[in-house]
Order: structure tokens, then sequence, then C-alpha cells
């Protein structure tokens, strides 16, 4: 058994302080935290539970969505404005665990969970992101859940989260507390891709705290969805994912469109390059396609899922022909 001390914080500022060790860990809902202990994959030395802090749903007059760190999942897919305004987000969160889970989750907690994959899990095997310079075996290992975008020789994991994905999409914006002060990131700035330290999943300093997601005025966002393929219908992780918001003008060509994807990175994909290819061209499955044909151009799969670039091709074909039927 690995001792640890527990300490409920009362506010910010005293969860700052006693989260800035390297030791500490923040714990909110725990769904993601108390797994990887149990398995040994990690062992604070102290916990400091965030769960008391401030956590509520505001909408601004600029019709921007700010949401506390500490909301549970379930209030937000659940919440009339999310579900309103931002109807992929409400989607993605039900696609990504059980009521019994987006019960205790949080906000927070969803977007730091560990990236991971089986061998993180595994202290027999080689893993990069457990011990640093172990290796990697999953690479020449199973690896049909494995990323296909942005992966390095040190890892292939591929992020978790279907909330981050269509936060992704949505050009949220975290908003972070720490002991150098306030700061607020895009949320797309927010996870690291593997590179030699994928040990490393975001860019947060030592004692760092999420403390909300702003979600920006996007009021064509209405019409947007969350789709995620995967082995088995009971909230198993994506083999590919995609959250998707289109706006057509009155001539069919496409005005302006958000897409990200899931599973096929060490973090949620923005799919810029599909989106830049897409404005302004006539809205249709040729144009789909070939936006998710550039996109995918540098997709490097492994042995075992190699058909994952012709999922995410369709996946995001079928997507945006779906939200362009709606708009007719």
């Amino acid at each position: 058994m690995i001792p640890f001390t527990y300490t409920r914080a009362h506010d910010a500022a005293e969860a700052i302080r006693l989260g800035a060790d390297a030791a500490t860990k923040y714990l909110g809902g725990g769904t993601n935290l108390v797994d990887l202990m149990r398995e040994g994959a990690e062992r604070p030395g102290a916990l400091v539970d965030v769960t008391g802090l401030p956590g509520a749903i505001e909408e601004s007059q600029d019709g921007s969505l700010r949401i506390g760190a500490a909301v549970r999942n379930t209030a937000v897919a659940e919440h009339r404005a999310v579900r309103a305004r931002y109807p992929m987000l409400a989607r993605a969160i039900l696609a990504g665990a059980s009521a019994q889970i987006r019960n205790m989750a949080t906000v927070g907690g969803n977007i730091l969970q560990r990236t991971r994959c089986a061998y993180f899990y595994d202290g027999t095997v080689r893993c990069n992101k457990r011990t640093p310079g172990a290796g990697c075996d999953a690479i020449d290992g199973f690896n049909r859940m494995h990323a296909i975008l942005g992966a390095s020789a040190y890892c292939v994991a591929t992020h978790p989260s279907d909330m981050c994905v269509a936060l992704a999409a949505l050009d949220a914006l975290v908003e972070l507390e720490g002991p150098g002060g306030r700061r607020t990131i895009p949320l797309t700035d927010l996870h690291r891709l593997p590179g030699d330290r994928p040990d490393l999943d975001t860019v947060l300093g030592p004692g760092e705290l999420i403390t909300a997601v702003v979600l920006p005025p996007l009021p064509w966002a209405q019409r947007s969805t969350y789709r995620k393929v995967r082995d088995r219908a009971s909230y198993a992780f994506a083999l590919v994912s995609v959250a998707a918001a289109l706006d057509l003008a009155e001539d069919g060509t496409v005005r302006d469109v958000r897409l990200a994807l899931g599973g096929v990175a060490h973090k949620p994909w923005r799919a810029e390059r599909a989106e830049q290819m897409l404005r302004g061209r006539p809205a249709g499955t040729e144009s789909f396609r070939a936006a998710a044909d550039a996109e995918l151009a540098g997709a490097a799969p492994l042995r075992d899922n190699a058909f994952k670039p012709e999922l995410a091709r369709r996946l995001i074909t079928a997507v945006l022909g779906e939200l362009m039927g709606d708009a007719a």
C-alpha cells in the first residue's frame, strides 16, 4: 500500500498552496485518478480535494458561457444553454461515460485525465509515459486503439476524453490559477503532443489549477453534433470521433466550420487544415471528402490501426453531410 495524505481545500488559494508540491495531485470526482492509483500507475504523496470549490454555469451578456471546473459532467450535459447553443458538447458528454460516472466526474477532472493506453497500466512492460526513457512497447505491440496523428517514437497513446474533443471544436478557453497568478489559454494549447516527454500531458505548471472553462459565443454552433465510433456500445474509448459545427451561406457554400477529432492523437485534434479547405467552398460530399483527405494526409498508422484514416475520412464526411442536411 502506498501512503498518501488527503486534504479538502476550501478555496482556490488554499488548493494552490497545498498543490504546489510535485508529488501532490488535485482530486475532483476521482473517476480517473483513483482508478490509476488502484492500478499503481499513479502514486501521489498527497491528494487535495477540490470538489468543494465554487462551481456554477454562468451565462454572460456577450453570449459566452462560463463553466466552473467543479461542475459535474451531468450538470453540463443537462444545462439548457448547453443543449440549445452547443449541442455537440452535450452529446459528447453523454457518449463518454455512464450516468453514474457523469454524476461524479467534474469538468476540470475530465480535462486533466491522463492520456493513456493499456500499456500504461501494466508495470511489466515498457512505457515512457509511466517511466520516462523506458521505451514504448505499444509501438510494436497491440496498437488498435492508438494514435495516427501527432505521435512520436516515445508514445502513441490517444487522449480519451469525448468532452475535450467538443471543447476543442468550440474554441473553448481554459481559466487557470496558480502560484504565478491567473492566465487563460485556448483548450487546444493546454494538452501536449508527446514529443520526447509523453509523461507531461499538459502545459500546466506545478500547483496550477483549472478554475473554469469558457465557451465563446458561437450562434451557429446550434447546428453541431458529436459522433463516436467505438468497439462496443458500453462507453468504450473512441476508435475515432468527430465534433463538428457547420454554417452554410444561402448559396450553399460553407461560411464557417468547426471540426475536431478524437481517438486519433495524444490530444484532442483540431482539424484546422480541413476547416481552411472548406471555408468558401460548396458544401457537399466531394468537398467534405477532400477536406478530410487533406487533414489526414500526414496520418501514420501502426500495424493494427491501419483502418483509422479511412474510418476518420468516412466519419468526417458523414457528420458534415448530416449537418448539411439539417440546414436544408
